[in-house]
């Protein structure tokens, strides 16, 4: 019997005829954090289309919680638990924080009722106050909040985290990881975050895979030795 968390297995995407990683593994176990670095184009965001079903997998094995979900569409991952974050936010301008919000909980094919905004209003509390505003009023680091406070509705299990600092002030960078940290901790959610901020990622992390032209050539926990190597992989 697997254990609980994330499994990847053999795992082989791509576009077309060109293939962007080929036979990845990797395993985060329930109530982890693991970090997802590496340079621009590496296969990061493929990886993470690929786990949420958006993009289809070649080969391979994506186990959650033991349970096969390769197979599956996007919205039936949503129903195991997977909640994804994109790159850029996603949320839909023209319509209200509040309507943003409801479209979340469709993918679960679930009625929101006040217990499914309780769980966004305790983790981003000025959410609330922002109901009838419409998306394109916010902020892009508001906007990030909108996006992520959408996730949380669903209550997910598995979070995919798509560059979430990327393009936003300090102080929700620092909001962001103090909700993340209560995710784990509190909630035993299961996180994948891709970030190039490598202070931020390492500061949260349990373990850390680097991403090089596809493949996955460091992996690890994270202690001081493992920053010093990743701070000197990257340059921001």
């Amino acid at each position: 019997m697997e254990g609980k968390g994330l499994k990847i297995s053999g795992l082989t995407s791509g576009y077309g005829g060109s293939m962007v990683f080929r036979n990845l593994d990797m395993e985060i176990p329930e109530g982890k954090l693991a970090a997802l670095m590496g340079s621009n184009g590496a296969g990061k965001s493929t990886l993470l289309k690929s786990l949420m079903g958006v993009m289809p997998v070649r080969e391979g094995s994506v186990l959650w919680d033991g349970t096969e979900q390769r197979s599956k569409a996007p919205f039936e991952r949503a129903r195991a638990g997977f909640g994804y974050v994109p790159q850029g936010r996603d949320i839909f301008p023209f319509l209200s924080v509040r309507e943003n919000l409801i479209l979340g909980l469709e993918a679960r094919g679930v009625r929101p009722g006040a217990e499914h905004y309780r769980i966004v209003f305790d983790y981003f509390p000025e959410i609330e106050t922002w109901l009838n505003r419409r998306g394109s009023d916010l902020s892009g680091g508001q906007q990030q909040i909108l996006a992520f406070g959408r996730i949380l509705l669903c209550r997910p299990r598995l979070l995919l985290l798509d560059e979430p600092t990327e393009g936003i002030q300090p102080s929700i960078v620092q909001q962001i990881g103090r909700v993340l940290i209560r995710l784990r901790d509190e909630q035993a959610m299961t996180i994948l975050l891709v970030e190039q901020f490598v202070d931020f990622a390492l500061e949260l992390a349990d373990q850390y895979y680097f991403m090089e032209h596809g493949e996955l050539t460091r992996r690890g926990p994270v202690n001081e030795d493992t920053r010093q190597e990743i701070r000197g992989l990257i340059r921001i």
